[in-house]
């Protein structure tokens, strides 16, 4: 039992690191960027500190999918993506595949390429796309997280 409560801890905790430094670059970050005059200085500090978030993130990510698994199984709860009631463990597994597919997957392949070479076209234009991507996925991402805390503390929808 100890480990269960270990691992939701962990589960908590990984979860605010990860969305939390999404948060940062959505609202801080990208917007100013976003002033600096200089594209050039624009993409070597994007570069810069989005690099690091994205270490971070992949950490996480990662973590958030180990305790997630793990508090699946040991509370025998695989049978809620079966009900719509649960949506938000759906929109957990689905907000935790979008962000897992574009840090492993998407930007070694081709996405930093592509956002590098389309910045250099306009960058004003890319870090706005840049931006509602992020605004996108951060709402996607706190309504997961408002549902998971009031399902998971007995609200039923």
């Amino acid at each position: 039992m100890d480990l269960y409560f270990g691992a939701r801890a962990l589960h908590v905790l990984a979860v605010v690191l990860w969305i939390g430094g999404v948060s940062f670059v959505t609202l801080i970050l990208i917007p100013s960027l976003k002033l600096l005059p200089d594209v050039d200085d624009r993409m070597f500090l994007f570069e810069k500190l989005e690099g690091k978030f994205a270490k971070q993130a992949k950490i996480t990510t990662l973590l958030t999918f180990f305790s997630g698994i793990y508090l699946i199984e040991f509370m025998q709860i695989w049978d809620r993506f079966l009900e719509l009631r649960f949506w938000w463990m759906h929109l957990m597994v689905f907000v935790w595949l979008v962000f897992s597919l574009v840090l492993f997957v998407f930007e070694p392949l081709f996405l930093h390429a592509w956002f590098k070479k389309q910045a250099l076209i306009d960058s004003q234009k890319t870090f706005n796309q840049l931006h509602i991507m992020h605004i996108i996925l951060l709402s996607i991402s706190l309504i997961a997280i408002g549902g998971a805390m009031l399902g998971a503390h007995g609200y039923a929808f």
